[in-house]
């Protein structure tokens, strides 16, 4: 059985031109839709993924942008269930620490910093205007991740150019070669 590829859009969702968006189309991904994008509230989010985990057969893999980076350290450091899960690609985890961030993401602080109980990947720009890339290698040294700079490509998303993103997915198929 081929494992399914859960994807997890950050703060305001991932558009149509979003790799995510496109990696659902393409490969058949599914997202996880979470009832309020605009006022992320970290439980919230957390059992949400939950639920949408519990439903899916066993095992999946995620596929994490931004917030949803810091959502699947969140729960994984919660849920009796993080084994279904065979790794991560964690792609441009902000740093909802920075005093700058909007008011909207502070219910995410502090920044779950514990090892992830699967393989993961974290994939940060050089100039990604939500994180740094030393707080970026950061936290995939807490998170026990592997670490993937990829020069300056903004925050990985839409705006960034990446269309279908083709090397994010080498990245993603090299995990699940592991």
């Amino acid at each position: 059985m081929r494992a399914r590829v859960l994807t997890l859009p950050g703060w305001q969702g991932s558009g149509p031109a979003h790799w995510q968006s496109l990696w659902e189309a393409r490969h058949g991904d599914r997202r996880v839709e979470q009832h309020d994008w605009l006022h992320p509230r970290r439980g919230d989010w957390m059992a949400r993924l939950e639920e949408v985990l519990l439903a899916e057969p066993a095992p999946v893999w995620l596929a994490a942008h931004s917030l949803g980076c810091q959502l699947v350290s969140a729960w994984a450091s919660h849920s009796a269930h993080a084994a279904r899960v065979r790794g991560a690609l964690l792609v441009g985890p902000p740093d909802v620490e920075r005093a700058d961030m909007p008011a909207a993401l502070r219910g995410w602080r502090p920044i779950v910093r514990r090892w992830l109980p699967f393989p993961a990947t974290v994939v940060a720009s050089s100039d990604d205007p939500y994180c740094s890339l030393e707080r970026a290698a950061g936290m995939a040294q807490a998170w026990g991740a592997r670490w993937a700079p990829v020069g300056p490509h903004g925050h990985l998303n839409a705006e960034s150019g990446l269309g279908a993103w083709p090397e994010g997915r080498a990245l993603l198929e090299a995990l699940q070669c592991e």
